[in-house]
Formats: C-alpha cells, structure tokens, sequence
C-alpha cells in the first residue's frame, strides 16, 4: 500500500470530488457494517459527513431457535450489538443505526411490494439528510443478503430524486472492478476495527451456542476500505 495512493489502484477518498459528500451506508447483517465500512463510517463521522447507517436485515437466522421468542431474544441482541459497534467507529452514541428488518436470509426480491417500499423510504432519507454517496455491498457478493442490499441502493439511486453516487464495498468478496472508480478511505486506528467487530458477540463468540461464528483475520487486519464506483446501476 502506497502512503499516498492507498491500497494499489485506489486514489484516496480524502482528495476526491466525494471527500465532504454526506454519505449513507448500507449493512446487508449486523457487522458488515464494520467488517466494510468500518474505516468509512469513522472516517465519514469524522468529517461530520455520515448520513446514516442502516441495517438491512433482522439477523435472526445466524443461530437456530427454538421458538419465536428464542428469535426475537437473538434479533434484539444484535439491534443493541450493531448500536454499540457503531459507538466504537464513531465515538457518538448518538449515531444511531436505521434497523430495516427484511427476514434474514430471505429478503423481498425486486418489484416485491416490501422491497418497493423499502427502495421508497430510503430515497426519501436520502433527500431528507441530502446524502450525496450510498455505500452497500455488491450484487456479486456469494450471499442472498448481500446481493439484494445491492440491489436495493440501486433501486434506492433512481428514487432519490437528487444525485446519489453508488459505491460498492467487499465483505465476503471484493467487487469486479469493471474499470470503475476505486476509492480507499483513510486507514482505521490500529485495533479499531478489531474493537468495534468485538461488539458483535454473538456472531463472534459461542453464546448463542451451535450457528454461524464470524471467523474475518483478514478483513481485521485491513486498515482501509476499499469503495468501488458504480456509474450506471441497472437490475
């Protein structure tokens, strides 16, 4: 990484047109927002610059349960896991995650009448907070979650009516560049993403017993983000 260029093919976030854009990010689960865009989220926040995080998903298929109210009890633990995670990037307990709640692992798909209303309210935020940049993962992403919170900032993108730059970032796979606009945020604090990650106790430890455990020791030790351009959204 160059201390001047960023990650290699990345020109720094810091000295682009979007440097003071007021920024908007998408998270498809609890901790993709920091696994990310946790260096953009500190970096926005900052700079005064971040409109808002919103969690797509209610994250409660991570872990199996017995009943509906062993559900409930896991969706409420990672609202107040995402909140605190949020603290430690930003160091604001006032910036307060937008919880979407779309059913883990099974979100609305396109034309949907829950995905149109979905598109609908965040282009209305993104008028009322006059976001100028949406981050979210990619449609390529390997996971269903991931690939609709894409395709929902697309659709959000033509609704805004207002100008919103598309950025894609890389949780569980980096986006196919296609020649388009890399940017590279400031680096995170040594430890800081590590610290804000360790929020999300039940993704990371066995206290919510069997289920998906979050096993990142690359994406901990990455000090940047990396966002990707997207000039013409379609699908």
């Amino acid at each position: 990484m160059s201390p001047k260029l960023g990650p290699v093919g990345a020109a720094p976030l810091a000295r682009s047109r979007w440097a003071r854009a007021r920024w908007l990010v998408l998270a498809p689960h609890a901790d993709d927002e920091t696994l990310g865009a946790g260096a953009l989220i500190q970096q926005a926040a900052g700079e005064g610059c971040l409109g808002g995080v919103v969690i797509v998903t209610d994250g409660g298929a991570s872990h199996p349960h017995a009943d509906d109210r062993a559900r409930r009890r896991l969706v409420a633990i990672r609202r107040v896991e995402a909140r605190r995670a949020i603290h430690r990037l930003t160091g604001r307990a006032t910036a307060q995650p937008i919880f979407l709640d779309w059913p883990d692992a099974a979100p609305p798909v396109v034309g949907d009448a829950r995905f149109e209303a979905t598109a609908r309210r965040l282009a209305w935020l993104c008028r009322r907070l006059r976001v100028d940049a949406l981050a979210v993962t990619a449609v390529s992403e390997p996971h269903c979650d991931h690939e609709a919170a894409g395709r929902l900032a697309r659709r959000v993108v033509k609704l805004a009516g207002r100008p919103v730059a598309l950025f894609e970032y890389g949780v569980w796979a980096r986006p196919a560049a296609q020649g388009d606009l890399q940017l590279a945020t400031r680096p995170l604090a040594a430890g800081r993403r590590a610290l804000a990650l360790a929020a999300h106790r039940s993704q990371r430890t066995p206290m919510m017993g069997p289920g998906f455990r979050l096993e990142t020791p690359d994406r901990l030790s990455a000090a940047c983000d990396r966002l990707y351009l997207r000039k013409a959204p379609h699908g």
